[in-house]
Protein backbone atom coordinates (compact mmCIF):
# COMPACT_ATOMS: atom_id res chain seq x y z
CA UNK A 1 0.00 0.00 0.00
CA UNK A 2 1.40 3.75 -0.82
CA UNK A 3 0.08 7.01 0.00
CA UNK A 4 0.57 9.69 -1.98
CA UNK A 5 0.14 13.14 -0.64
CA UNK A 6 0.02 16.36 -2.24
CA UNK A 7 -1.66 19.85 -2.23
CA UNK A 8 1.00 21.29 0.15
CA UNK A 9 2.20 25.35 0.07
CA UNK A 10 3.17 28.79 1.23
CA UNK A 11 0.05 30.62 1.88
CA UNK A 12 -0.93 33.59 3.66
CA UNK A 13 -2.54 34.08 6.57
CA UNK A 14 -6.05 33.97 6.45
CA UNK A 15 -5.96 31.67 3.31
CA UNK A 16 -7.30 28.27 2.26
CA UNK A 17 -5.29 25.07 0.71
CA UNK A 18 -6.52 21.53 0.15
CA UNK A 19 -4.70 18.76 0.50
CA UNK A 20 -5.07 15.09 -1.23
CA UNK A 21 -3.94 11.87 -0.27
CA UNK A 22 -4.13 8.82 -3.28
CA UNK A 23 -3.95 5.42 -1.85
CA UNK A 24 -2.95 2.54 -4.24
CA UNK A 25 -2.41 -1.04 -3.08
CA UNK A 26 -5.53 -1.11 -1.00
CA UNK A 27 -8.58 0.18 -0.06
CA UNK A 28 -10.04 1.45 3.01
CA UNK A 29 -14.05 1.36 2.89
CA UNK A 30 -14.18 -0.01 6.18
CA UNK A 31 -11.16 1.56 7.95
CA UNK A 32 -10.09 4.99 8.22
CA UNK A 33 -8.09 8.09 6.44
CA UNK A 34 -6.55 10.39 8.79
CA UNK A 35 -4.28 13.87 8.47
CA UNK A 36 -1.48 14.23 11.23
CA UNK A 37 0.61 16.82 11.13
CA UNK A 38 4.36 17.98 12.55
CA UNK A 39 5.81 21.39 12.77
CA UNK A 40 9.20 22.35 13.47
CA UNK A 41 10.46 21.16 17.24
CA UNK A 42 7.41 19.50 17.85
CA UNK A 43 5.54 16.14 17.99
CA UNK A 44 3.37 14.79 15.43
CA UNK A 45 -0.63 15.52 16.31
CA UNK A 46 -3.53 14.31 14.82
CA UNK A 47 -5.12 16.70 12.67
CA UNK A 48 -8.78 15.12 11.23
CA UNK A 49 -10.11 11.43 10.01
CA UNK A 50 -12.85 10.16 8.24
CA UNK A 51 -14.41 6.62 9.33
CA UNK A 52 -18.12 6.59 8.54
CA UNK A 53 -17.94 10.02 10.10
CA UNK A 54 -15.46 13.13 10.79
CA UNK A 55 -12.92 13.54 13.81
CA UNK A 56 -11.44 16.53 14.37
CA UNK A 57 -8.85 17.90 16.65
CA UNK A 58 -10.45 20.75 19.19
CA UNK A 59 -7.65 23.39 16.99
CA UNK A 60 -9.04 22.88 13.43
CA UNK A 61 -12.48 22.46 14.57
CA UNK A 62 -14.49 25.10 12.24
CA UNK A 63 -11.50 25.87 10.00
CA UNK A 64 -10.15 22.15 8.52
CA UNK A 65 -12.97 19.74 6.51
CA UNK A 66 -11.90 16.58 5.70
CA UNK A 67 -13.54 14.18 3.23
CA UNK A 68 -13.22 11.05 1.31
CA UNK A 69 -13.95 9.54 -2.14
CA UNK A 70 -13.99 6.29 -1.99
CA UNK A 71 -14.29 5.75 -5.22
CA UNK A 72 -11.08 7.15 -5.72
CA UNK A 73 -9.61 5.47 -2.59
CA UNK A 74 -8.28 8.95 -1.91
CA UNK A 75 -9.05 11.41 1.19
CA UNK A 76 -8.71 15.46 0.94
CA UNK A 77 -8.32 17.82 3.67
CA UNK A 78 -9.76 21.47 2.99
CA UNK A 79 -8.13 23.83 5.66
CA UNK A 80 -9.53 27.63 5.64
CA UNK A 81 -8.70 30.37 7.86
CA UNK A 82 -4.98 29.16 7.85
CA UNK A 83 -3.13 30.53 10.71
CA UNK A 84 0.50 30.88 11.35
CA UNK A 85 0.58 27.83 13.87
CA UNK A 86 -1.00 25.62 10.96
CA UNK A 87 2.67 25.60 9.38
CA UNK A 88 3.80 21.88 9.34
CA UNK A 89 4.01 19.14 7.78
CA UNK A 90 0.85 16.98 6.67
CA UNK A 91 1.09 13.33 6.47
CA UNK A 92 -1.60 11.39 5.52
CA UNK A 93 -2.65 7.68 7.29
CA UNK A 94 -4.78 4.75 6.98
CA UNK A 95 -5.48 1.64 8.29
CA UNK A 96 -8.07 -0.77 8.47
CA UNK A 97 -7.83 -1.82 12.00
CA UNK A 98 -9.06 1.36 13.60
CA UNK A 99 -11.58 1.80 16.31
CA UNK A 100 -13.19 5.25 17.34
CA UNK A 101 -11.72 5.17 20.42
CA UNK A 102 -8.15 5.48 18.87
CA UNK A 103 -8.99 7.17 15.75
CA UNK A 104 -6.21 10.00 17.21
CA UNK A 105 -3.56 7.98 17.85
CA UNK A 106 -0.89 7.45 14.92
CA UNK A 107 0.37 4.13 16.81
CA UNK A 108 -3.04 2.91 15.70
CA UNK A 109 -2.76 3.64 11.93
CA UNK A 110 -0.78 1.11 9.60
CA UNK A 111 0.02 3.20 6.25
CA UNK A 112 1.62 6.60 6.42
CA UNK A 113 2.24 9.05 3.25
CA UNK A 114 5.37 10.82 2.98
CA UNK A 115 3.85 14.39 3.83
CA UNK A 116 3.43 17.29 2.45
CA UNK A 117 4.60 20.85 3.55
CA UNK A 118 2.52 23.45 4.67
CA UNK A 119 3.72 27.20 5.53
CA UNK A 120 1.37 29.58 6.68
CA UNK A 121 3.18 33.58 6.33
CA UNK A 122 1.56 35.76 8.91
Amino acid sequence: VQLQASGGGLVQAGGSLRLSCAASGGTFRNGAMAWFRQAPGKEREFVAAFRWTEYYADSVKGRFTISRDNAKNTVYLRMNSLKPEDTAVYYCAAGNRIIQSTIGEGTTYDYWGQGTLVTVSS
